[in-house]
Formats: C-alpha cells, sequence, structure tokens
C-alpha cells in the first residue's frame, strides 16, 4: 500500500472513529433520560469514582480532567443536586472536600465503565501479540499528538 492511499485511508478511519464515539456516547446519555447527565458529567462521575474510600479532592478532579477548580466546584454541585456524589470535609483539614459517589453515582459509573471494556475487548479481539503492541504504540502516538496540540494552543492563549 502506497503512502499516500495509507494516509487517505487512516485520515478517514480516525475523523470516522472519533465522530462515532462522541456520537455513542451522546445516545447513551440520551437513551437515558431518566439520568439527567452530560457526558462530561459522566467522565466527572468516572474520575471521582477512582478512588472508592475518601473520595477525591476537587484540585485532583480539576487536575485529572484538565479543567479550572471553578469549572469543577459547579459541576460537582450540580451532580450533588442531582443526587449522583456526596462532599465530605476532611478529616484532618476541615478546609479539603473530598467528593464521593452515591449509589446512583457509583450505577452510572458502572455502567460507563462496562462499556469501555466491552470497546477495548471488541476492539482488541482476534489480534494476536504483535497487533496489538502495534495498535497501542499508534494510539499512543496519536494521543501524544493531540497532547502537545493542546499544549501548543495553551501556550499561545
Amino acid at each position: 500500500m502506497g503512502e499516500e492511499l495509507f494516509s487517505s485511508q487512516l485520515n478517514t478511519i480516525l475523523v470516522e472513529t472519533f465522530r462515532n464515539i462522541l456520537k455513542v456516547e451522546e445516545q447513551m446519555v440520551q437513551s437515558n433520560e431518566h439520568l439527567n447527565l452530560s457526558i462530561s458529567e459522566i467522565h466527572l462521575l468516572e474520575a471521582a469514582g477512582k478512588n472508592d474510600t475518601e473520595g477525591r479532592t476537587i484540585s485532583a478532579l480539576a487536575e485529572e480532567m484538565d479543567i479550572t477548580l471553578s469549572s469543577v466546584t459547579i459541576a460537582v454541585n450540580k451532580l450533588e443536586k442531582k443526587g449522583y456524589v456526596c462532599k465530605t470535609r476532611g478529616t484532618q483539614d476541615g478546609r479539603t472536600v473530598y467528593v464521593a459517589l452515591t449509589p446512583r453515582g457509583k450505577k452510572v459509573d458502572h455502567i460507563h465503565s462496562a462499556f469501555h471494556k466491552k470497546m477495548v475487548q471488541n476492539v482488541s479481539e482476534g489480534l494476536d501479540e504483535k497487533e496489538r503492541e502495534a495498535m497501542l504504540m499508534g494510539i499512543i502516538k496519536l494521543n501524544d499528538f493531540f497532547k502537545q496540540k493542546l499544549t501548543h494552543l495553551e501556550e499561545n492563549k
């Protein structure tokens, strides 16, 4: 396969894949009207659910999601009103606020996590070790490209 054909096919599949990922996640959210959540809120629930003991701090969530503290605070307050998270004060430092999932939040996080697990299983099914390594390296390079672009865009604001 020539370089030009490969580049064209790769570009087409990458663009289509990004669109389809967004569409699937949007449709999953829209099909569950009783959830009343955006995809961004579901991703915040995912981040908050990574520490099941005490919860995650607002600053840890902001850092992981690469958004401002005030944006996380606003989103967490909305999720708390909707019954998906609860906030508690730290036992050692009362100024620290921890965000933990409620049972309702854990259920949504579990469903979202199961979707991602199924996606990964489906994509890697039938691939041998070399193919898996090549796929992983390609996606790592793609991710690095986007990270560099984001860094460049943020530096030029």
